[in-house]
């Protein structure tokens, strides 16, 4: 039994107590259900919630525990509230590498690397590492990959980027100009209503700008550009780029639902926000959906396969391992929904082999766990904006997410060393601990002096690059390593290319650029690429297409093989730009769901 967290006023045995509770008293047969979903996160919660509110009964398996947010999400806590901070029982991880890095990364399971770059640990943050796996009991094998996984209800929902980004054009069709590899089979007027839908359900905060590389939704009030980043935006104007306010999954006017807030200002939104004015699945999702009566969510449900119907030869439901007690069972329903996530969807239909699927479900074109893709991380640039210097602090992190630079590489242009593009985040001014205070010399009254100083006017951009889609670029199963639950682990064979190599080496070149411009002082530039897996992005393991023989799932991301299979999440993206994925994510899974529907609706499925 899990003890109570030294580092947090929650006791955690209640809350996986209750789990257990839960998920005891939904076994095979307690149904019927119409539609399983595996999953919780932003695909399965959006799968649910558009399921559950128009009648359809269903069932919602999690890998993990259910969430006490009131006292989980740990907006407004202090590093230094905790009496016990840093004093671990010898059954917990270590917690952040810097412990008083008060500011949190937006994910919760940070690498720790050597000299070298090679990835030596991982380490949760002390507010965020509840919430996501023991790698211990989760390995992957082949090439290193910094994949983070949470089980937990509504997965890495809970401490995502809120970077509410949609793909445009330049991505549905972005073989049609530049010629590698293919398009999309949908064009992005299909999903234009949907990424509009999503924005006025969940809330979106943001500015109309009119640009093809980034299309403009339905906004609530957007977050605003301090004094930094204003004369950091003025300089960039005069190169033909732009610096805006960043576009964050997050209400800024209204109130949505019961469970959910508007937004405060506050800053901290990495740690889950305890009002959610930020989305976040259970909150904004799966709570509704529950509340219409139509929902049901068993907790602790490793899910290893999908079962066919030796009869028909469709999905007949799926097997799933109990996380505390191994139980194995088995449970039916007429439709099977996939949304754990594109790295274990795509492991769930590897492992679903029958004498019908030797290769795993879905795989007759053998694409499946191919063209895996995400973003290249790692190139960034800082300096100090000498109108700031010297000047009075002021507070400039009390919002969910910073301005970005949108993609000015291949827009108009071409580039004579790589395709695609690029985008920077990233933004400056005071914030709740200064992190420039560790590069800064000195000590004592002078030091204390220096970091005064410079704390109004530091600026920092990192830039996120498209991968491009590869066959090469894989994930499979490994034939004899498993995890604790006795499912393979997925085999890693993914590295970056030419192409991503060359874009980064312009990233680092450009924002450096664009400091100078800017006329910044004490400019530092890192130039090296992050581990592979670090921007969380991963897409396209089963992508999508008409030809069969091409591609996994139809342009409704149902499997070519199985036509009541669905996959809502971003496994079945054929490429993805430069975005964050969540926002495209939850348009993409909503236009399945409509789909989805009908069929039920038709009697079809």
């Amino acid at each position: 039994m899990m003890a109570a967290d030294p580092t947090l006023d929650l006791d955690l045995a209640a809350v996986t107590d209750e789990s257990r509770r839960l998920a005891s008293s939904i076994k095979p047969g307690s149904g019927p259900w119409d539609v399983i979903i595996v999953g919780s996160g932003a695909a399965g919660g959006m799968a649910a919630y558009q399921l559950a509110t128009a009648g359809v009964k269903v069932l919602m398996l999690e890998a993990g525990r259910m969430l006490d947010y009131p006292k989980e999400y740990r907006t407004m806590e202090w590093p230094y509230q905790s009496m016990r901070r840093s004093r671990l029982p010898p059954d917990h991880r270590p917690i952040a590498v810097a412990e008083y890095s008060f500011l949190d990364r937006p994910y919760g399971n940070n690498p720790v690397f050597d000299k070298y770059r090679k990835i030596t640990s991982y380490a949760g943050n002390s507010f965020t590492r509840n919430w996501v796996v023991n790698e211990k009991e989760h390995p992957t094998t082949g090439t290193p990959y910094s994949w983070v996984r949470a089980r937990v209800l509504g997965g890495k929902t809970n401490f995502w980027g809120r970077g509410a980004l949609r793909y445009g054009p330049l991505q549905f069709k972005a073989a049609s100009r530049d010629g590698y590899d293919v398009d999309w089979p949908i064009a992005y007027e299909d999903v234009a209503p949907y990424y509009d839908k999503v924005d006025v359900l969940l809330g979106c905060s943001g500015t109309k700008e009119g640009l093809v590389q980034v299309p403009d939704g339905v906004f609530q009030r957007p977050t605003k550009l301090n004094c930094v980043e204003v004369a950091f935006q003025r300089a960039i104007a005069k190169m033909g780029r732009h610096y805006i306010p960043g576009r964050a999954g997050v209400t800024t006017e209204g109130v949505l639902n019961k469970y959910r807030a508007r937004c405060l200002g506050r800053g901290r939104c990495g740690r889950g926000c305890d009002i959610s004015a930020a989305f976040h699945s259970p909150t904004a999702l799966v709570f509704p959906a529950r509340d219409t009566g139509h929902l049901s969510v068993r907790p602790y449900s490793v899910v290893s396969e999908v079962i066919l119907d030796g009869t028909t030869g469709r999905a007949a439901g799926v097997r799933v391992i109990d996380a505390n007690t191994r139980e194995v069972m088995e449970f039916k329903a007429r439709v099977v929904v996939l949304g754990a996530g594109t790295l274990d969807t795509t492991r769930i239909l590897l492992n679903s082999k029958s004498s019908r699927h030797p290769e795993g479900l879905g795989n007759s074109s053998g694409r499946l766990g191919c063209h895996l893709s995400e973003h290249a991380m790692g190139p960034r640039g800082s300096g100090f904006i000498p109108v700031r210097i010297g000047t009075e602090p002021t507070l400039d992190d009390g919002r969910p997410i910073t301005p970005y630079v949108p993609r000015f590489r291949n827009v108009t242009d071409r580039h004579p060393d790589f395709i695609r593009g690029y985008h920077f985040q990233g933004g400056g001014g005071c914030y709740e601990y200064p992190g420039l205070a560790h590069d800064l010399p000195g000590y004592g009254k002078a030091f204390k002096s220096s970091v005064r100083k410079y704390y109004p006017a530091m600026i920092s951009l990192g830039g996120f690059g498209e991968v491009l889609p590869r066959r090469e670029n894989r994930v499979m199963l490994d034939s004899e390593v498993k995890d604790a639950w006795g499912i393979p682990v997925l085999r890693f064979d993914y590295r970056f290319g030419d192409n991503e190599l060359k874009m980064a080496k312009d990233m680092a070149d450009t924002v450096e650029e664009m400091l100078a411009a800017a006329g910044a002082e004490s400019i530092k530039v890192e130039r090296e690429l992050l581990p592979p897996g670090w921007s969380i992005h991963e897409i396209g393991t089963a992508r999508m297409g008409d030809d069969p023989k091409q591609s996994v799932t139809d342009k409704f991301c149902r499997l070519h093989d199985v036509d009541n299979v669905y996959l809502a999440d971003a496994s079945p993206f054929v490429s993805g730009g430069t975005q964050n994925t969540t926002w495209s994510i939850l348009a993409m899974c909503w236009r399945t769901m409509d789909h989805l529907k009908e069929q039920l609706r038709s009697g079809e499925l």
